[in-house]
């Protein structure tokens, strides 16, 4: 049976039109501009309507078109770049993109547990938070503090109390990984996918001399977002 090389397989006609549409995207359209209805669209690249949602499918995958409901479908800004180096971090307390959304003292998981070097039955500050750009969610994030080095924070205490006691510590150093995940209910539901959707888990553990101070776990839409190489800081792409 011989083997079809990949020089000799055509493009699908939706491919080849998905390149035209993301051209005329960059040239024609501004960032939140309501694109023509399909059938226009379709009229006026000479194709089946089949074959423009399909194009218009591969475009929204990778975060180029944005499909609202009783909106229409609008161009997508440009994805925000996800910093990945190591090395001196800004403390999370300091990073004023994240909105705090709730805070308890629980349990950690058991990965972020042996991160931060304790028993899985202790208890730790745990701050949930949320990024959103032009109002639209694109992460959600886990924070786990060790209580002891937020003295100030004795029990169960607000989001904003935490952070801000994280915030007065000397300047940490950090390291991250990086992977792709699927989107967890709670997690889809903060980011408006469906549970299962494509994210990146960004896990950073913050360190303060040779002791492990907090572990942040990002979850970030994979259609919203890149990785980059750069500040500590979330970098408009």
């Amino acid at each position: 049976m011989g083997i079809t090389q990949p020089e000799t397989v055509q493009e699908p006609k939706y491919w080849q039109l998905k390149s035209v549409l993301s051209d005329a995207l960059d040239t024609e359209f501004a960032v939140g501009e309501i694109l023509p209805n399909e059938r226009d669209l379709a009229a006026r690249f000479g194709v089946a309507r089949a074959t423009l949602r399909q194009a218009l499918d591969q475009l929204e995958l990778e975060g180029r078109l944005q499909r609202r409901r009783g909106v229409g479908t609008t161009v997508a800004p440009p994805r925000i770049g996800v910093p990945v180096a190591s090395g001196p971090q800004t403390w999370p307390g300091e990073q004023e993109l994240w909105e705090p959304v709730a805070c308890a003292l629980a349990p950690a998981p058991a990965a972020v547990a042996r991160l931060l070097g304790i028993g899985r039955a202790e208890p730790v500050h745990t701050v949930r938070r949320t990024h959103a750009r032009q109002g639209q969610p694109v992460a959600a994030q886990l924070l786990y503090v060790l209580p002891a080095f937020v003295p100030a924070c004795d029990g169960a205490a607000p989001a904003g109390a935490v952070l801000a006691a994280l915030g007065r510590l000397a300047p940490a150093t950090g390291d991250r990984t990086v992977e792709l995940g699927s989107a967890r209910a709670e997690d889809a539901r903060e980011l408006d996918r469906l549970p299962g959707a494509p994210v990146l888990l960004v896990t950073t553990r913050y360190t303060a001399g040779a002791r492990t101070v907090a572990v942040a776990v990002d979850t970030y839409r994979a259609d919203t977002c890149r990785l980059t190489l750069g500040d500590a800081e979330l970098l408009a792409s």
